[in-house]
């Protein structure tokens, strides 16, 4: 019944409800005299009488419907619906009373108008809180779509603030989720209760908390709080399998609105524990508010986060250049929308010609080159297109900046070029190399290098492989048991990159503060412990997923670092550094950057690898030369 009920149209509802009502505030009178002459009444002769007490609902239901009493929603009765009510009880036993005597109709005690008052508003009231528990779920009835309390998902609430009690209300419309309590640090609140649910300790024994109310998932509603202080919440829940999701931040609760659908998978930037530092909005805008910009490498990870902030920072024009198509048509239609010109280039860097018709035409104020081959084993084993790309494609995007006047290029460079092991981090220390000579003999453009390491999410980085072989059941895949990345976010990082341009002056090389360097091993036991399941090992033959390691990949290193010499100072960012890197003078340069062009267009690789050993003091191969292509 309740099912059909549900599933009626919205005015066989209030027509139903109106009826009832009706039925209610009749019976209701009957009861009030009753009450009043101490045994039941019922006018039988007074005929007057009983056109009063029958024509209740004709004074009730216009008051009802002034008040919005059919126009709410029953099962989200909220605290203004029951204020309603009271008021439309209130008015409608004044206005019956006053009526009553004015048509002089004997037999009403005038106690009876008191009586009828508080009963209607207990039966009114009472019929709507029963139609709200029915109809919200509250009473959880396995009747209804055939769903029984025990495919629900034990909840606790992690923080019994506004935000946990918003959660829990709109838990209660799903039969999803059964919240089972609440965890909060506040010691006055603990072992009291709301809404029926128990408030508990962050200290108390939370294994033990886990396993007595069989708790499957720990739902964060603290919207405010830090990312360190979330860190830590998630790491007391990493040894128990629990699914730990959270509330979006406070811009996301502006309206007060909190639904199921706002409970997001706790992500890794959460596990980071990192704290974003506001950005300098002089900074920002500097190279880009009302110029012309360039992205090269437009259509990849970090180009394409380039392009979404500059785009917000209201530049005069922006061109997109990029060597994929796919790429390059994916990233111009997500920012057509925005109110500015945009224009999509597509070529490759290593393109002279192009590259200067384009900085000419457009007249191209900032460059941002973020055009590069950066997967360490791809780059090993294709070392010719790598040093191309990387070191020749930005040789030949400088020279063209500097012939067309271009004011600042900013390269995104890693900390792979920081004492390489690997083909690609030896490129790009070469390609540093070439700004910082091409800085000290000519005043046209600004070089400025941003150096800095793993970004969240980017293509090829190993959190979106965890996740997929985590969906696939496994096993997890990891080089070594020791290895360890400094991580962060892709838009915390273009945000610093843009702020360290801005601080250039030619020829420096910016690093970026990577906060704590992140076991993989570890990662990847919180991804599989967060999303509900456990590490099968020797310890726990019995677990979900399995951890195979592999061995490091050609060129790989255990860890990566930001800085080749000590030699450093703080800017105007606490996030961003100055380093002050050794150089080599362009006409030294220029010789081994010749000869590796010319080992490029004979694919000698060995030719290649030994210029690149020569060029980077510090290049230590971990691997012998690894390009497909190559003949021993």
């Amino acid at each position: 019944m309740i099912e059909k009920l549900s599933n009626m149209s919205r005015i066989y509802k209030q027509l139903i409800l109106m009826s009832v009502d009706s039925v209610l505030l009749v019976v209701t009178l009957l009861a009030a005299f009753s009450v009043r002459l101490g045994e039941w009444h019922f006018p039988k002769s007074d005929l007057e009488l009983a056109l009063a007490i029958f024509s209740a609902p004709a004074v009730a239901i216009p008051i009802f419907i002034y008040f919005g009493l059919y126009r709410s929603v029953i099962r989200y009765m909220s605290f203004k619906d029951v204020r309603a009510i009271v008021q439309a009880v209130s008015l409608y036993a004044l206005v019956w009373g006053v009526i009553g005597f004015m048509a002089a109709v004997e037999g009403i005690p005038r106690s009876v108008i008191l009586i009828n008052w508080l009963l209607s508003l207990v039966v009114i009231g009472g019929l709507r809180v029963v139609l709200r528990q029915l109809l919200g779920g509250g009473l959880r009835l396995s009747s209804v779509k055939n769903i029984v309390s025990s495919d629900q998902k034990r909840v606790l609430i992690y923080g019994a603030g506004s935000a946990g009690i918003q959660l829990s209300s709109a838990l209660e419309h799903t039969f999803e989720y059964k919240p089972v309590g609440f965890i909060d640090n506040s010691l006055e609140l603990e072992g009291s209760q709301i809404r029926g649910l128990r408030i508990y300790s962050p200290d108390s024994d939370v294994g033990k908390l886990i396993e007595e109310l069989k708790v499957s998932e720990v739902l964060l509603a603290i919207p405010s709080i830090s990312r360190a202080r979330r860190s830590i919440i998630i790491n007391q829940f990493e040894s128990y399998p629990v699914v730990v999701r959270s509330l979006p931040g406070v811009a996301d609760l502006a309206q007060g609105k909190v639904s199921v659908a706002d409970l997001r998978q706790v992500s890794i930037v959460d596990l980071l524990g990192r704290d974003v530092v506001q950005p300098n909005q002089d900074l920002l805008g500097k190279n880009i508010s009302g110029k012309v910009v360039m992205v090269t490498g437009a259509g990849g990870s970090i180009g394409s986060e380039l392009c979404r902030q500059i785009v917000s920072l209201k530049p005069k024009t922006l061109v997109l250049f990029e060597i994929s198509e796919l790429a390059l048509y994916t990233i111009e239609k997500e920012l057509s929308v925005a109110n500015i010109d945009i224009y999509p280039i597509l070529g490759s860097v290593n393109d002279t010609k192009l590259l200067s018709q384009v900085l000419k035409h457009f007249e191209v104020n900032t460059i941002y080159h973020a055009a590069a081959y950066k997967h360490v084993p791809m780059v090993e084993f294709n070392n010719t297109e790598g040093v191309n790309n990387n070191v020749l494609g930005t040789l030949k995007c400088a020279q063209a900046a500097i012939d067309a006047k271009v004011e600042t290029f900013v390269l995104i460079s890693t900390d792979k070029a920081v004492r390489p092991t690997n083909t690609m981090g030896a490129t790009k220390r070469v390609a540093e190399l070439i700004l910082q000579a091409l800085a000290q003999r000519q005043n046209n453009t600004q070089f400025t290098m941003v150096r800095f390491g793993n970004v969240l999410g980017s293509s090829g980085s190993v959190i979106p492989l965890f996740t997929k072989q985590i969906k696939e059941n496994g096993p997890i895949t990891i080089t070594d048991k020791n290895i360890i990345r400094y991580f962060m976010t892709i838009p915390e990082s273009v945000e610093l990159v843009i702020q360290a341009g801005a601080m250039g002056k030619g020829g420096d090389v910016f690093v970026l503060d990577m906060g704590e360097p992140v076991r993989i091993d570890e990662l990847a036991r919180k991804m599989i412990h967060l999303s509900g399941l456990e590490v099968k090992d020797d310890n726990n033959p019995n677990g979900d997923i399995e951890i195979h390691y592999i061995g490091l990949r050609p060129g790989e290193k255990l860890f990566e670092e930001l800085l080749i010499s000590d030699n450093v100072s703080e800017t105007e960012h606490s996030l961003i550094m100055r380093a002050e890197e050794n150089f080599i003078e362009y006409k030294e340069l220029q010789v081994t950057l010749l000869e590796m062009e010319a080992a490029i267009d004979k694919g000698d690789q060995a030719t290649l690898r030994r210029l690149l050993v020569k060029v980077v003091f510090d290049f230590k191969p971990q691997c012998d030369i690894a390009d497909l292509l190559y003949k021993r």
